[in-house]
């Protein structure tokens, strides 16, 4: 079934019409930031889609309802995109999407730049995110262990690629 299917974008704004009305599968956009300053740098495309562009094709997207909601991706960063300030920045920019929010706590891999924010800090982001209305469940942290966690693979390959050029 096509309610069972969810295309994942970090939100390549011409095509998610066209997902809505010729794929008609569910949508989920890697967020991460609400103003496009930290958006542009952690998710670079924004540099072509900025943030404005993005959220009024989700606004648009077609068969978007209470009951078929757009999921937004949101990962943690401790001191970058966790303070209350940007759960209610966050609450504001949804205004007029059906929505949910997954809230991802980051996964750190050797030498990241990015923390992951505290237990603390995620639960009280996501009471903000749902008494905005607004389901924000904290996604379970799996492989972080041995290096294979969300996040964590790529860099992990692109070490293994920078390690091969050495030799």
């Amino acid at each position: 079934s096509k309610r069972r299917i969810t295309l994942s974008t970090s939100g390549v704004v011409p095509e998610i019409e066209a997902c809505g009305k010729e794929l008609e599968v569910n949508l989920a956009i890697s967020l991460h930031a609400t103003n496009n300053k930290l958006r542009d740098e952690i998710v670079p495309i924004n540099k072509k889609y900025p943030l404005e562009k993005l959220m009024q094709a989700c606004r648009e997207y077609p068969g978007a309802s209470n009951s078929r909601r757009i999921t937004f991706e949101y990962v943690m960063l401790k001191d970058v995109n966790d303070s209350e300030a940007d759960a209610h920045a966050l609450v504001k920019l949804l205004d007029g999407v059906h929505a949910k929010v997954n809230l991802i706590p980051f996964n750190p891999w050797p030498n990241s730049p990015y923390e992951c924010s505290s237990n603390n800090r995620i639960h009280a982001f996501g009471r903000i995110i749902m008494a905005a209305g607004y389901s924000s469940p904290i996604r379970k942290t799996r492989g972080q262990d041995i290096l294979a966690a969300c996040g964590q693979l790529k860099s992990a390959s692109e070490r293994g690629k920078r390690e091969k050029v050495k030799l």
